[in-house]
């Protein structure tokens, strides 16, 4: 019973956020080894949308997979052109593995580019690809496939119930963090009850 009475105060310290549209966009969600969910175990979240309909973000410390970029651009029906480097993929959780997103600086933006709090901005159309072949997309970015979802009021259960905790999101530990590291210091940073 006693989660029930946190999960009551939770929402109404959320309640005035998510009215607003913004609840935890650009924040970091960190899994808890209280969690238990196999899906997110020692992952590192940075929420992109949060409101009465619920949550959507992307695990940024799962990388999986280190390509050329021309490659992925072939894979992806696009012409490489000039393309160079390799590029890092991330599996941005668990939801529509096969969907692909750019989570990156906010510097750049197309006619389509989500921002997310003005620190970060998401883009899921081709011509980002076509922009960083070109030398001419953001300066910093993530390429993720999948996504994590919550149905309305299911982050805030398990926030309540301790199996996350949020922190500000930093550009440079979302971008320049080594992702095998990221999990472990922001559990150094957990804050602790008194």
């Amino acid at each position: 019973m006693a989660w029930r009475a946190r999960l009551a105060a939770l929402l109404v310290l959320l309640a005035p956020l998510s009215a607003a549209g913004a609840g935890l966009a650009g924040q970091l969600l960190v899994a808890t080894p209280e969690l238990g969910d196999p899906n997110f175990d020692h992952t590192v979240v940075l929420i992109v949308s949060h409101d009465e309909n619920g949550a959507f973000g992307l695990v940024i410390n799962d990388a999986v997979a280190e390509r050329p970029f021309a490659s992925l651009m072939q894979d992806l029906g696009l012409d490489p052109g000039d393309a160079s480097g390799d590029v890092r993929i991330f599996a941005g959780g668990p939801v529509e593995r096969e969907k692909g997103f750019v989570l990156h600086s906010s510097e750049y933006a197309r006619p389509e580019t989500l921002v997310i709090d003005g620190r970060f901005s998401l883009t899921t159309s081709a011509g980002i690809f076509r922009d960083m072949a070109a030398g001419k997309g953001p300066k910093k970015a993530l390429v993720l496939f999948g996504y994590a979802g919550w149905s309305p009021g299911q982050l805030e259960a398990e926030i309540a119930q301790h199996g996350w905790f949020t922190e500000p999101a930093d550009p440079g530990l979302v971008f320049d963090e080594p992702p095998q590291r990221m999990w472990q210091d922001a559990i150094a940073r957990r804050p602790r009850d008194l």
